[in-house]
């Protein structure tokens, strides 16, 4: 269980950092804004878990991560041009990782002596707040505050694993229903399109 969690979670972190770097190249940075870009968008999300459980920061003692958003960045300002033209399956990727960090973020803050109402919580901010971050210092309109079904799936992702564990179900089973669920719910959003219904703005309301 745990090498199949380490693997999701170096796989989450790398889409990740892509998604970043392209967000970066469509900006114009240098190598260096891809650099930074990359690791708010890779590590974002589970450093602030660990800040708000109070556990030591992962990345700290496990350096290696940075390394690989590092990377990450770097190819990217070399091949954006033609990861751009392949933003369909980028965008599959990028919902493999989010259900890769939905699952971790419900395991670690689980294995903290957390409730579960907490741990799922923590599935959704571990698998969507670096993407926030990423997309408020780019300036550009965070996903998170969107119709688009994304952090729906990860809450959806996150319920299963917990309701899992406490039926005794067992850690295989419930990682690999949760990883299939918030997948299934992000890849219906993608191919059909799908969002939450909003608030309609005051130019739609007639105020």
């Amino acid at each position: 269980m745990h090498t199949l969690i380490h693997v999701l979670d170096l796989f989450g972190v790398m889409v990740f950092a892509l998604s970043g770097a392209l967000v970066a190249a469509r900006k114009g940075m240098d190598w260096m804004g891809f650099s930074l870009v990359a690791i708010v968008t890779g590590i974002g999300g589970g450093t602030l878990r660990d800040l708000l459980l109070d556990r030591p920061v992962y990345w700290l003692t496990q350096w290696y991560y940075l390394v690989l958003c590092i990377l990450t960045a770097l190819a990217t300002f070399y091949l954006a041009r033609h990861l751009h033209e392949r933003l369909g399956w980028l965008l599959w990727a990028d919902a493999i990782g989010l259900a890769a960090f939905t699952v971790i973020g419900n395991d670690v803050t689980l294995s903290t002596g957390a409730s579960p109402f907490i741990a799922v919580v923590m599935g959704v901010m571990t698998a969507t707040f670096g993407g926030l971050i990423r997309d408020v210092l780019c300036g550009e309109p965070p996903l998170l505050l969107h119709r688009e079904v994304y952090a729906t799936a990860a809450l959806a992702g996150g319920i299963v694993f917990v309701s899992s564990l406490t039926l005794g179900l067992g850690d295989w089973v419930a990682a690999l229903a949760a990883f299939l669920v918030t997948l299934i719910v992000r890849g219906l959003g993608i191919v059909y399109h799908l969002h939450l219904p909003s608030f309609p703005r005051e130019e739609e309301s007639g105020g």
